[in-house]
């Protein structure tokens, strides 16, 4: 009799044994999984911060090429030569007065 006590609080604690050992496995993966969670988040966050970053790089890069557009389209009119011969070489049109202020 004390024999079949013996073996079924064996059989008893192998099977709570089981049960344990399945529950710290399941708790294991869900460690694992909330961890790998957090850094997915985090690496998320970081590449975020970089993609706003490139993005405010390509406006200015884009506001910087329309302006050297608007530049050369300057470039190739008449009034840009007049203001640079006027304000490069001191060149007048014939019936321009010049004052000049005194120092």
């Amino acid at each position: 009799m004390a024999d079949k006590t013996r073996s079924r609080r064996l059989r008893e604690k192998r099977k709570h044994l089981g049960s344990w050992a399945i529950l710290l496995i399941v708790l294991a993966v869900f460690a694992v999984s909330t961890i790998g969670g957090i850094r997915l988040r985090q690496r998320n966050r970081s590449y975020e911060a970089r993609e706003e970053a490139l993005q405010k790089e390509i406006t200015a890069e884009e506001d910087r090429a329309q302006e050297i557009e608007d530049l050369e389209a300057y470039t190739k009119t008449k009034k840009y030569v007049e203001d640079v011969a006027k304000d490069k070489l001191g060149l007048v049109y014939e019936d321009e007065i010049i004052f000049k202020a005194d120092e």
